[in-house]
């Protein structure tokens, strides 16, 4: 693996460092490659502002940086990208975690093979053990129990969480958290990540079950904008709080609209961006910032979501 030493660029700021960084010759983009392997795919508009974080960082530090993901949620095919990547012999390798157990050989032959380690998005409570220098994210469960506490001090009494990934622990974790913080009745519905899918069972939900009075999205434009929309095809907006994690322009349009609640961000731009940073000034200098570093979570109510729409649409928020 490379290991160089140039300019410090301005992306810098970001691990907090005030002095001047030693002036060296500038170094090729390629001299310093990273690779990235999510459980991303490519239909989720979450994970493109998550890719466009990674390309702004590889932009900034003038490294080379390579983005993977298997074609479906496919935990044997991202591993097998995991063990490709190490076979490359990368100065970084990012990673999410949706599940430890699948993905945990895979990252610790990257760390055995001395091939320094981030996770972002997921995997939080795993990270560590299995040998990845720190996470970039959010606290899945603490952010759904934020949002069941918030939804059950609205008046919900009886909820429904929308699962569109199962198996992702992170997913799960936000179910479990809504439960928690919300305290009344809530059941999960799982779903494919197809919209159509979740639009027709979300109604066929509230056609079942007259007393479902909130609804908790895992994902905007995925599962919240087809929520909103069975909500109104059942003729039960302004009876039916929803709320979701992550944000899309359409959704905190309904947000403005009154049509929802709440968006949940995770600020995933910078769980893309981050890591590339942290890895590139590790490969040039040795730096490392010293633990977790939390992206969010941030409620996105009425007052605040007109000024993020046009971020959210430019794939930034």
């Amino acid at each position: 693996m490379k290991r160089l030493f140039a300019p410090f660029l301005t992306a810098a700021a970001v691990v907090g460092l005030t002095a001047a960084a030693p002036q060296a010759p500038a170094m090729a983009a390629e001299d310093i490659n990273i690779i990235v392997v999510s459980h991303g795919q490519a239909s989720d508009p979450f994970w493109s502002v998550v890719k466009n974080g990674v390309a702004q960082a590889a932009k900034d530090m003038s490294v080379t940086v390579d983005y993977r993901a298997p074609e479906t949620f496919d935990m044997v095919a991202m591993a097998q990208l995991i063990d490709a990547a190490v076979n490359q012999e990368p100065d970084g390798l990012i990673v999410s975690i949706p599940d430890g157990d699948a993905l945990g050989d895979a990252i610790r032959k990257a760390v055995s093979a001395g091939i320094p380690v981030i996770s972002m998005n997921s995997g939080s409570q795993v990270s560590a053990s299995l040998g990845a220098l720190l996470h970039v994210g959010q606290e899945e469960y603490d952010a759904g129990k934020k949002a069941g506490e918030a939804l059950a001090s609205m008046g919900g009494k009886k909820g429904l969480c929308v699962n569109h990934e199962v198996g992702n622990l992170a997913l799960d974790q936000r179910c479990q958290g809504f439960a928690d913080g919300f305290g009344g009745s809530v059941t999960v519905l799982p779903t494919t990540n197809d919209p159509a899918e979740i639009l027709s069972k979300v109604k066929a939900s509230l056609a079942s079950d007259g007393d479902i009075d909130t609804i908790m999205a895992l994902g905007a434009s995925l599962a919240g904008e087809p929520v909103v929309q069975a909500v109104k095809d059942s003729g039960m907006n302004g009876s039916v709080k929803v709320a979701t994690f992550d944000m899309s322009a359409n959704f905190l349009q309904s947000i403005v609209d009154g049509d929802a609640t709440f968006a949940i961000d995770q600020q995933q731009y910078l769980q893309g961006y981050l890591p590339v940073v942290f890895l590139a000034n590790n490969a040039r200098y040795g730096l490392m910032p010293g633990g977790n570093v939390p992206s969010g979570p941030n409620l996105v109510t009425k007052d605040k979501a007109a000024q993020v729409i046009d971020l959210s649409a430019k794939g930034i928020r």
